[in-house]
């Protein structure tokens, strides 16, 4: 019997998405129970407006699309928080997905989230809240992050993520790094949704 295959999906600016997505497929992969894809949303900005925001390059990974999603048993995906919601670049594609919800394709696929902001109290749990409405629409089944097998980050740390999902604060200008704690929690993360998913599709 094929392992059921899980696609992480992430729309990343500045790069701090994309570092939480690697350590994402890690624990996904460390479950040896699904096989993963790593994909990005597209972008619609241009490159000059790119530019004019400091964006560094795109990593060289595959550009998701509509057709290529539904071959997926599950998803996690990724994206930065604009004022408390996804990023337009993550509704555009959802917005293109009506072929995928006429026929039902995502129904029942277990899916799950992780998130940048630019403070601590920037969104991550509000953009999860506000994103469910997208997966309920396609009958897709929310996987929390189960964050507290990465451990408790205190208060004396700032931390990104919850129960949510994973996640990271990038600090107002960008310079912030997802820490040991962000990245221990998405991988755990990975790993408990790469179980949930071997159930589900078993």
């Amino acid at each position: 019997m094929a392992r059921p295959k899980v696609f992480v999906v992430f729309y990343s600016t500045y790069g701090h998405v994309h570092t939480i997505s690697k350590s994402i497929k890690e624990g996904l992969e460390k479950s040896a129970q699904v096989d993963v894809e790593v994909y990005q949303f597209p972008e619609t900005l241009s490159e000059s407006v790119l530019q004019s925001m400091y964006a560094p390059p795109k990593p060289d990974i595959p550009v998701i699309t509509v057709d290529k999603l539904a071959e997926a048993d599950g998803f996690l995906f990724g994206f930065p928080t604009r004022f408390g919601s996804a990023p337009a670049q993550v509704k555009a594609f959802f917005d293109s997905t009506g072929s995928l919800w006429v026929k039902g394709a995502l129904s029942g696929k277990p899916a799950g989230m992780f998130f940048s902001t630019a403070s601590q109290h920037g969104g991550q749990e509000t953009t999860a809240f506000s994103f469910l409405p997208v997966l309920a629409h396609h009958g897709m089944v929310f996987v929390p992050a189960l964050s507290t097998s990465a451990g408790n980050p205190g208060v004396d740390q700032v931390a990104g993520g919850s129960p949510w999902g994973a996640g990271t604060v990038a600090g107002s200008d960008g310079a912030r790094q997802p820490t040991e704690y962000d990245l221990a929690a998405a991988v755990a993360q990975g790993e408990s949704f790469a179980n949930i998913a071997a159930k589900l599709s078993a």
